[in-house]
């Protein structure tokens, strides 16, 4: 048994001072307060559900132990819970990007697969490949369905390509979360993808029209809409302090996710990558595409981890630490249905991470295992 002692543990039921929480065969089994004579605050660990890599490897690449590295990398920046997210690639490469990533999801190492791409908008196709850009045609929804199988936990399409109404109800019951993104729609239409079953943002204000007060675009209808989660990139380079604090003001905590849409630099430094087939150079930490003349083009991911994100949230938006740990953890976990994880009480998983009063993150525990 394993215990860990903190000065205050965040809990579904409020603030436990003094906390002392035992972990044992990789689950919580008891929390004790008054107890604790540690530092810190003890907060469910973080679920990441859109990152691409890290240290150099994007994710779905066939070398499970380079994608097993990038795992441990963003593991050891509190991430317990990720999502491995691709993008946009020909069908054939998706289909074996699929099969490599599932087999992690049945290892335990990943808990689930989110596909960006490629029913995305030519017009909002942000850090993706435009000619593989395709409609989301029933053929292709069933190929990917298929060779997803229950991995496959998300894909963000744009809602307005032909066959869109189609292809989100038949992901949505398939199980799939079908994400609102790379679009170019308007507020009517994304609204309309709503009632389809379109539930979540990837990286609001990213990839999707602007706000304009005489053409509001999908931003409004999405922070507003009770059905739809939310993701925010807090790296204050996608959006800045004071947009992240107005959009956590509109949806709330329990709409919000903090994510962090990390490439493969993530880790590395600056430098040339690749994102899919498209080169990418990174300049003081900033991604972004690598255009026809050597020119820096658009953003292309993050290299953000989750603690960053958590502290960027805590320092910078003014976030306490118990609104924090939703976004990070709980909000993302209850929305994508993982009821093992996402906050701190007994019979969870034993996934902890540690901060001091500024978010800043000082321990790693998963499954009762300190890992960094």
């Amino acid at each position: 048994m394993a215990k860990l002692q903190v000065g205050s543990a965040v809990t579904p039921s409020g603030v436990v001072r003094g906390a002392t929480i035992e972990m044992q065969d990789g689950r919580i089994v008891r929390i004790e307060p008054g107890a604790g004579s540690g530092a810190g605050w003890a907060v469910p660990g973080f679920v990441d559900t859109h990152c691409h890599g890290a240290v150099g490897v994007s994710f779905g690449t066939p070398d499970k132990e380079a994608n097993r590295r990038a795992i441990a990398y963003h593991r050891s920046q509190g991430t317990t819970t990720l999502f491995a997210s691709t993008v946009t690639e020909p069908i054939e490469k998706l289909e074996t990007q699929l099969a490599v990533l599932r087999d992690l999801v049945a290892d335990g190492e990943l808990d689930g697969i989110h596909l960006e791409g490629p029913f995305l908008a030519e017009a909002r196709k942000g850090a993706h490949d435009v000619a593989l850009l395709r409609d989301p045609t029933p053929d292709l929804v069933e190929r990917l369905i298929e060779a997803g199988g229950p991995a496959l936990k998300m894909i963000t399409l744009a809602v307005e390509r032909a066959h869109g109404e189609a292809a989100t109800r038949r992901f949505t019951e398939a199980g799939v979360k079908v994400a609102f993104g790379h679009s170019d729609a308007d507020d009517v239409v994304t609204a309309r993808s709503i009632d389809w079953g379109a539930c979540v943002a990837p990286h609001v204000f990213s990839a999707m029209r602007s706000i304009h007060h005489r053409d509001p675009g999908p931003v409004p209808v999405l922070l507003s809409d009770d059905r739809v989660l939310c993701e925010l990139i807090c790296d204050g380079i996608h959006h800045k302090a004071p947009i992240t604090r107005m959009s956590i003001d509109a949806a709330g905590c329990d709409r919000i996710a903090l994510v962090t849409d990390a490439m493969s630099a993530a880790g590395q430094g600056d430098g040339r990558y690749l994102l899919g087939e498209l080169d990418v150079e990174v300049r003081d930490g900033i991604a972004r595409l690598v255009t026809s003349d050597g020119s820096l083009g658009a953003i292309a991911g993050s290299t953000l981890t989750m603690a960053r994100a958590f502290e960027f949230v805590v320092l910078e938006v003014g976030c306490s630490i118990p609104e924090a740990a939703l976004m990070a953890a709980t909000t993302p976990a209850r929305w994508h249905g993982l009821s093992e994880v996402g906050t701190l009480e007994v019979g969870k998983r034993a996934d902890v991470c540690v901060v001091d009063d500024t978010g800043r993150l000082q321990e790693v525990w998963r499954r009762g295992e300190r890992v960094a």
